[in-house]
């Protein structure tokens, strides 16, 4: 379908401002009589529908119908957004409660709103919150670190220690050093053949998906040794997963109600910038 066949301009509405060019990315272009479409570049953004201060301008795939009208920015104070933004933190133990599907289902339909590399988009979802499942994910991602350690890329990291006594802690104490008894495992998936535009995009969604959390009680936190093992394409892992042939892991996010809160803002290394 050509942009020509996906935008449609009112012209009785229009009043030839030029927003919808200014925020397009090629396809548009001022006519004579107002906005036109020049070039086949779009990308189904919708910035052209969204920027329209009258309402002149739909899209097959950006309909102006399910675009939100807003009457101004919500936008927060800086003090604010900076507290607010450096308040997120990992969270590594939670209650043993469950996390209701619909509450999960609410996180992740804020987290597809994240930005992706041309609106590509095409992150989807496999949500495991059962609980003998989650422990044999578990033990799968044990077992593979465990040999990985050995003769894998994990033994030459520079973080082999700590994953070293993970496992060990894992297997010694009994305590779920792996999944950190989470409630909820998310698992981001990409088609393979976009395997690493698929994970630059999970990485915004699931990032997304942490900021939101603490408005529904939630806390999170990367599973970065459950990613690493599926990455590896770890049989026994796969097997447990079942994901469609098409598709490969891009990302892995633990939730659940958190044990505790944080009372401070922890502080980081100092800023490192270079002017030119």
């Amino acid at each position: 379908m050509t942009a020509e066949n996906l935008i449609q301009i009112n012209q009785d509405k229009c009043t030839q401002c030029g927003l919808c060019v200014k925020v397009c990315r090629g396809t548009l272009d001022m006519g004579e009589h107002g906005p036109e479409v020049i070039d086949d570049f779009c990308i189904a953004c919708g910035h052209c529908v969204a920027a329209c201060p009258n309402g002149a301008l739909d899209h097959r795939q950006a309909p102006l119908e399910k675009q939100v009208l807003l009457k101004e920015m919500p936008i927060q104070d800086a003090n604010t957004a900076a507290r607010f933004l450096r308040s997120r933190r990992s969270v590594r133990s939670f209650q043993k409660k469950r996390v209701p599907r619909e509450t999960i289902h609410e996180l992740l339909d804020i987290a597809h709103f994240a930005p992706t590399a041309c609106n590509s988009q095409g992150v989807s979802y496999l949500v495991v919150d059962d609980a003998v499942t989650l422990k044999e994910i578990a033990a799968a991602v044990a077992d593979w670190a465990e040999e990985d350690l050995r003769y894998g890329a994990l033994g030459k990291s520079p973080w082999s220690k700590n994953t070293a006594n993970t496992i060990r802690c894992y297997h010694e104490n009994g305590r779920d050093t792996i999944l950190r008894d989470a409630p909820c495992l998310i698992i981001a998936m990409a088609q393979k053949e976009r395997f690493a535009l698929g994970r630059d995009n999970t990485h915004f969604a699931l990032t997304y998906a942490q900021l939101y959390a603490p408005a529904l009680a939630l806390g999170t936190c990367w599973s970065g040794l459950f990613e690493y093992c599926a990455a590896a394409g770890y049989e026994p892992l796969l097997q447990l997963l079942q994901l469609p042939q098409s598709k490969s892991v891009t990302g892995a996010l633990l939730v659940g109600y958190p044990s505790y809160t944080f009372k401070r803002l922890v502080d980081r290394e100092p800023l490192q910038v270079s002017w030119q």
